[in-house]
């Protein structure tokens, strides 16, 4: 293992409460309303699909930019009192980096959120960050971590990705990489090369290295148990319903 690439929205830091509260705003902006079937609809999905969604379900007037404006107001505004982070996410962190391994930041959020979030997060944490702003295609399409890769001058398939919604896991295994997946609001279920768990607490580098060398069996929890899980349903992305079975829009904006 060479490198390890980060997932953000719902699995570094605890922003999926904050999307809800912003998409739940502008909706009623729209005249429309908002729920959770909604967000489990977008959630891993680009700023893009997210604005397309809510203007087909609300039926409002507004523009996309002005849509995308009012989610940029409400995320930064909210994220400028920091984040909190999901448990185990600092100390995973702090380990990977004492172990001199490359990292890089890999999301679907625009630059703005990124960098606010980052502020919570550190942004010393990582060599690379990649968002939805630097890639053509975002998740589940291979090329936001193909572009990680490239960037650490790394073999994808010398890297372990941490994802917590199906379109990033998608996404990450078409790349090559290996996957730990820690699902959030949508589950996921363990398959080869995957490794899922109830949070990061449940992780370290030791795990890392064992399912990148293929020591750690796909299908196994980290107790060596089988591991449990429905398969997902989907997660936000700018390229429509996710790939490899994974319905959804979409990596959170």
């Amino acid at each position: 293992m060479e490198a390890v690439l980060f997932d953000m929205d719902g699995l570094l830091v605890d922003s999926e409460k904050i999307w809800f509260q912003v998409e739940t705003e502008v909706m009623e902006r729209l005249g429309g309303e908002w729920g959770e079937a909604h967000q489990e609809n977008l959630v891993g999905g680009s700023m893009p699909a997210t604005v397309a969604y809510m203007l087909k379900v609300s039926g409002g007037g507004a523009t996309p930019a002005e849509v995308e404006t009012w989610m940029l107001e409400g995320m930064t505004a909210r994220l400028a009192g920091g984040v909190e982070m999901m448990p185990g996410a600092a100390e995973l962190l702090a380990e990977v980096r004492g172990q001199g391994l490359a990292t890089a930041l890999v999301t679907s959020s625009v630059r703005p959120i990124a960098e606010a979030c980052l502020r919570s997060i550190g942004a010393h944490n990582f060599d690379r960050v990649v968002t939805g702003d630097d890639v053509a295609r975002t998740k589940p399409d291979p090329e936001p971590y193909l572009t990680a890769a490239r960037l650490l001058g790394v073999d994808p398939a010398r890297c372990v990705a941490l994802e917590d919604s199906p379109n990033g896991v998608t996404s990450a295994t078409a790349a090559g990489c290996r996957v730990v997946a820690v699902p959030s609001v949508l589950p996921i279920t363990a398959a080869p090369g995957r490794l899922v768990v109830g949070s990061l607490l449940e992780v370290d580098v030791a795990i890392l290295r064992s399912l990148s060398s293929g020591e750690l069996f796909s299908g196994e929890s980290v107790s060596g148990e089988p591991s449990s899980g429905e398969l997902s349903s989907g997660e936000r992305s700018s390229d429509g319903p996710s790939s490899g079975g994974l319905s959804g829009v979409g990596d959170r904006p």
